[in-house]
C-alpha cells in the first residue's frame, strides 16, 4: 500500500501537461486583461474621432451662419444707405418745389399789381401829391430826414404808402436817378435768415441787383450785427445792412 503512495506522489509531481497548465494560468490571464485595454483604447479613439469630426462640422455650420448674419447686416446697412440717399433727393425736389411755387407767386403777384395800375389809369388820369413823384402807375417819396428801417417804414405807413417794392428793372432805374446816397427799400429778412421778403409779402424774385458778395449778413463780422434790411445804393446796387442804421428811405403808393 505504500508503495502505491508513493508511485501516485511521483507520477504526478513529474507530469509535464500538469506542469504545464500550472504554468500558464496567469499568463493566459495577462493576455486577455491587455486584449481588453487594447480594444477599449482603440474604442476610445473611435469616439475621439467621432467627437472631433461632429465638432468640425459644428463648427463649419457655426462660421457659415455668422458669415451669413455678417452678410445680412451688411445688406440692411446698403438698404439703409439706399434709403437715405432717396429721402435727401425727396428733400432736395421738394425744397426746388417749394422756390418755383414763390417763384410763380411772385409773377402772379406781379402781374396783378400791373394789372391793378392798368384797371386804376383806365378809371381816371390820377396825379401825385405835392412832394410825391409819379412813375407809372405809382407814387413815390424820398424822405429827407434819416432813421432806421422800421422807422422808415412807420413813416411811409403814416403817409398811406409803405417801402417801395421793386419789381421791375425799370423801377429799379427810376429810383437810382433820384436818391443821392444809400436808401432804404422795403426788402428784409427778418423773418427768416436767408429769406428774403418784400413789405407786401412776396418774395424776392430772380429780379435782383444785389452788389457783389451781397448780402453776406455782416460776413461774420460782429461790429456789424445781424445784416436783416436792404438799402439800394447809388451805383443802383443792391446791400444787406443793419436795420438799426440811420439811412433815407423811399416810399411808394398808388395815387
Amino acid at each position: 500500500m505504500e508503495e502505491v503512495y508513493v508511485n501516485g506522489e511521483f507520477s504526478q509531481s513529474h507530469n509535464p501537461v500538469a506542469l504545464t497548465n500550472n504554468y500558464m494560468g496567469p499568463r493566459s490571464s495577462k493576455r486577455s486583461f491587455s486584449s481588453a485595454v487594447i480594444l477599449s483604447l482603440g474604442l476610445l479613439n473611435i469616439f475621439l474621432l467621432v467627437g472631433l469630426i461632429t465638432l468640425s462640422v459644428y463648427l463649419h455650420g457655426a462660421a457659415t451662419s455668422v458669415s451669413a448674419t455678417s452678410s445680412n447686416i451688411s445688406s440692411m446697412t446698403e438698404d439703409e444707405n439706399h434709403l437715405k440717399a432717396n429721402l435727401s433727393t425727396v428733400i432736395n425736389k421738394l425744397s426746388s418745389m417749394t422756390e418755383e411755387r414763390d417763384l410763380l407767386h411772385t409773377r402772379l403777384t406781379e402781374k396783378t399789381r400791373e394789372l391793378e395800375r392798368l384797371q386804376s389809369l383806365s378809371k381816371q388820369k390820377k396825379t401825385c401829391a405835392s412832394g410825391w413823384r409819379m412813375f407809372s402807375c405809382s407814387c413815390y417819396f424820398l424822405s429827407e430826414k434819416t432813421g432806421s428801417w422800421d422807422e422808415g417804414r412807420s413813416d411811409c405807413r403814416d403817409r398811406g404808402a409803405d417801402l417801395v417794392v421793386i419789381d421791375s428793372s425799370e423801377e429799379q432805374d427810376f429810383l437810382v436817378s433820384f436818391i443821392q446816397k444809400p436808401t432804404w427799400i422795403g426788402l428784409n429778412d427778418k423773418e427768416e435768415e436767408g429769406r428774403w421778403k418784400w413789405v407786401d409779402g412776396t418774395p424776392l424774385s430772380f429780379l435782383t441787383y444785389w452788389r457783389t458778395g451781397q448780402p453776406d449778413n455782416g460776413g461774420g463780422d460782429p461790429q456789424w450785427g445781424e445784416e436783416d434790411c436792404v438799402h439800394i445804393r447809388t451805383d443802383s446796387s443792391w446791400n444787406d445792412l443793419s436795420c438799426g442804421n440811420s439811412l433815407p428811405w423811399v416810399c411808394e403808393k398808388l395815387p
